[in-house]
């Protein structure tokens, strides 16, 4: 009875915090992600695993991040 649902409308769903900030840094880069959502951990000695750790625990943040993952995934 484990049926797969469908999101056509949600160009998240099914997409990890993860796979989105690694696509977006190799797209504009830790420079350029931090111009676009001013946050020290895009700003100061960036990595994915600090970011990850921030990003999933400031709420705020993490849907800057998802808007921009958002329009990336138009632009691309």
């Amino acid at each position: 009875m484990s049926e797969k649902r469908e999101h056509p409308n949600d160009p998240l769903h099914g997409v990890k915090l993860e796979t989105m900030l690694i696509e977006l840094v190799e797209y504009y880069g830790w420079e350029d992600m931090a111009c676009r959502i001013r946050i020290n951990c895009f700003a100061k000695d960036p990595s994915v695993k600090s970011s990850l750790k921030f990003l999933r625990k400031t709420p705020w943040a993490r849907a800057k991040v998802e808007t921009l993952y958002r329009h990336f995934l138009e632009v691309r």
